[in-house]
């Protein structure tokens, strides 16, 4: 009797520990998922962009990166409210930092204003892939060239990159198309030098809309957001996919 219950205790004691070894491993390695940037740590956040889950690390690092983010990712929205709350200055070295804007030419050639930024999110709107990198370098290549323009030389400095160029060149038809037809036009059309300084503006509002990132977007959808009715600037359906 005593026999069989010392066998029994020590079966259960030699058998349990190993067992429960083996079950925790098994239900730690189905747990333990990989992140697919790093290799390294556990993958989390899912990540629309990728259809999968990454680390919270490198969702932060690699977002609007190397990670084409989606508009609408939650963990993209709570980055931009972060942002937000940390607002950001322009430095003296910035391109275009020393031009003086005239007093109340922003309010006074509003819808002028308004009717660059949409042409704007329009081209955006038709290319995707611009980003805002993209924007800023068109918009300070063609004010660069309104310098020149309202200094009475013609001399233009178009980007390079052809996505920037195409920018370039769809503000450069809408400024001297309504320039041609002053008359035909609601906006009329401010000389050079106003231009000029428009252009200067937006270029520096979009630095600071902007968070430096190859791949952000923040500016664009800004623009966007101006004209919520524009049928013309209507997103695609989200690409959030749910796991």
């Amino acid at each position: 009797m005593d026999r069989a219950l010392r066998f029994r205790q020590e079966e259960f004691c030699f058998f349990t520990p190993r067992s429960v070894f083996c079950c925790n491993a098994i239900f730690y390695l189905r747990e333990f998922v990989s992140c697919p940037i790093c290799k390294k740590r556990r993958a989390e956040r899912f990540c629309p962009a990728k259809a999968e889950k990454i680390c919270a690390v490198c969702c932060g690092t690699e977002r609007e990166v190397t990670i084409d983010c989606p508009p609408d990712c939650v963990y993209l929205l709570a980055a931009h409210r972060y942002e937000d709350r940390h607002p950001r200055e322009l430095s003296p070295d910035t391109p275009l930092f020393d031009v003086r804007l005239t007093p109340d030419l922003v309010r006074i050639q509003a819808p002028f204003l308004s009717a660059i930024a949409f042409t704007i999110a329009k081209y955006c709107a038709g290319q995707p892939s611009v980003t805002d990198p993209d924007v800023l370098a068109a918009l300070q290549s063609l004010a660069e060239s309104y310098r020149t323009l309202a200094a009475g030389l013609v001399y233009e400095h178009p980007p390079v990159a052809p996505i920037q160029r195409g920018l370039y060149d769809a503000l450069s038809t809408f400024l001297s198309e309504t320039k041609q037809s002053p008359q035909q036009s609601p906006l009329g059309h401010p000389k050079n030098s106003e231009i000029f300084q428009l252009l200067v503006f937006l270029y520096r509002m979009g630095l600071l809309r902007a968070n430096r990132r190859p791949r952000s977007r923040r500016l664009i959808e800004f623009l966007r957001g101006q004209f919520p009715g524009a049928q013309e600037l209507k997103r695609e359906e989200s690409r959030i996919i749910l796991p």
